[in-house]
Parts: structure tokens; sequence; C-alpha cells
């Protein structure tokens, strides 16, 4: 029967390794769901367009996205563009490109049924009140539609957190990636597993109390009635 040796996790160079690749898989994360926010935002606006052209290719970027593995557009990106292009790439700057670029087929989809799910009378109304579309999307629509968005893009943003894993094909030193290099030098293979199943365990609910905090702070009780 297998000991177990926790014991190993109490040593601080062990404790200061995991704390801070844990750290650096925030960090990717966040700076990943940056660049998925802003391309869902404009692969949504690209599917609501009125040019045909500009319909046609959100729907592609948002088919070829969704439809391949995000390892698979990882490794594109990465090995690819050197082989292809004979451009240098960097682990960390490909890997956030790549979560950015696969979750924000997701996130356009959010953006998009928040926006379209909000009354078309409010519509009606602040072009009544003299707003041009533009204005009337900015202060009318897109507030609403922002706290619709909130519990999808949380529940985005966890699974963003958790597909950071896979920055470690790439040799990025994240939580993951460091966990298998201390597993190298140990072989204590289960008390690692463990100890970071924990720790993203800990930060996704987090994410998932701050989204829920967010949500009943900027409710209108629309939702009572």
């Amino acid at each position: 029967m297998q000991h177990f040796d926790f014991s190993v996790l109490g040593h601080w160079d062990n404790i200061r390794l995991l704390l801070k690749s844990l750290w650096l898989t925030v960090v990717y994360t966040l700076a990943g769901f940056a660049v998925s926010l802003m391309l869902g935002t404009i692969v949504s606006f690209g599917q609501m367009a009125k040019l045909k052209v500009i319909r046609l290719i959100s729907l592609a970027y948002l088919s070829w996205f969704r439809g391949t593995p995000l390892l698979v557009q990882l490794f594109l990106l990465y090995y690819g563009l050197p082989i292809v292009f004979g451009i240098d790439t960097v682990p960390w700057v490909s890997g956030v490109i790549a979560l950015g670029m696969y979750s924000g087929a997701y996130a356009s989809q959010i953006i998009r049924g928040a926006i379209q799910s909000i009354d078309k009378g409010q519509m009606e109304a602040g072009r009544t009140l003299g707003f041009s579309h533009l204005q009337t999307m900015y202060k009318i629509v897109i507030p609403q539609a922002v706290i619709r968005m909130l519990a999808p893009m949380t529940n985005e943003l966890i699974s963003l957190t958790k597909n950071s894993s896979l920055l470690s094909t790439i040799t990025v030193v994240e939580l993951f990636r460091q966990a298998n290099l201390m597993i190298a030098d140990t072989y204590k293979t289960m008390e690692f597993l463990i100890a970071i199943a924990i720790l993203y365990y800990l930060v996704n609910n987090l994410i998932g109390v701050i989204g829920l905090a967010l949500e009943k702070r900027l409710s209108t009780g629309d939702d009572l009635r």
C-alpha cells in the first residue's frame, strides 16, 4: 500500500515555488481573459453586423476556435509560427494569446446573447431621448447586458484557469508544470498533485465567490419579478 509523505509540502522552498507558480497561473489566466474579452467583444459585434462579410468572418472565427481543441491551437501557435513564418515565439506569450483566442469564441457568445436579451424597447427609448445608436448601446443597453454576463463570464474565467494547465505542454512554468518538476525531483507524485488540486480548487472558488458578490451588488432586482 502506498504511504504518503506530506511533510515534503512543509519545506519552505517547495511552498515558495508552489505559491510563485500559482501567482503566475493567475497572471497568465487574467491576461488571457483580458484578450478573451477584447476578442469576444469584437466577434460578438461582428456577428450582429449588417455587412455579411463581417458576419461570415466572425462566424469563421467562432467555428474554428470552438471546433478544435485548445491543445492543438496552442501547438499550432507556438510551434507553427516559427516553422511556417519564421517568427520566434515566447512560451508564455503564446500561451496567453492561445488562451485568449480560444476563450474569446465562447466569450463572444456570452456577450452577444446578453446584448440581444435586452428588450428592443430599450433601444427605442434611447433613440426617442435623442441618443444615437452608439450612445444608446453605451449608456443603456450594455450596462444592463453586463449584469447578465457576470454569471457565465465567471464560469468562463474558472474554465480558463483550469485550461491554463495546458501551458505546461509548451514549457511555461505555471502551477501544473512546477508540480511536475518537483515530482521529478522528489518522486512524491500524489502529494504534489493533491496540493495543486487544492490550490486550483481554492482559486476557482474564490473567483466564484467574487462573481456572485458582483452579481448581488449590481443586481437591479429584475429577477425578482
